[in-house]
């Protein structure tokens, strides 16, 4: 499978994702997920929780945050840099980043949610 972030489902949702939209951007990836075969399905399953974690944070739920971030990276961490077309290292930095600041019940990282952008 190709991952086409420019046009379509994926690139909805990842302009949907940075414009806060989380609850949008997770519908507009699981379409795609849906059709997805492996080891693309398991990626796009990551992503997806991201999506979710985020929106969980928006509605203050930290706890539900923490676990689908947790859930996410356990699902991206054996992934490739570059995989899919994201970095994934960055991502998954980010994520580790969002998930010791839940844990010590600290402000948000300044990077704000995790990042999910092509490598550069």
């Amino acid at each position: 499978m190709k991952f086409e972030w420019t046009q379509g489902a994926l690139a909805e949702g990842l302009r949907l994702y940075d414009a806060g939209e989380f609850f949008a951007a997770h519908e507009a990836w699981e379409s795609v997920w849906l059709r997805a075969q492996e080891p693309e399905k398991t990626f796009l399953q990551g992503l997806i929780q991201v999506t979710a974690a985020f929106h969980h944070l928006q509605r203050e739920n930290r706890l539900g945050t923490s676990r689908l971030l947790r859930a996410a990276l356990r699902r991206l961490e054996h992934y490739p840099e570059g995989f899919g077309g994201i970095s994934v290292n960055l991502l998954r930095d980010d994520i580790r980043v969002w998930l010791h600041a839940l844990e010590m019940n600290a402000p948000a990282p300044q990077s704000g949610v995790a990042r999910i952008k092509c490598p550069e």
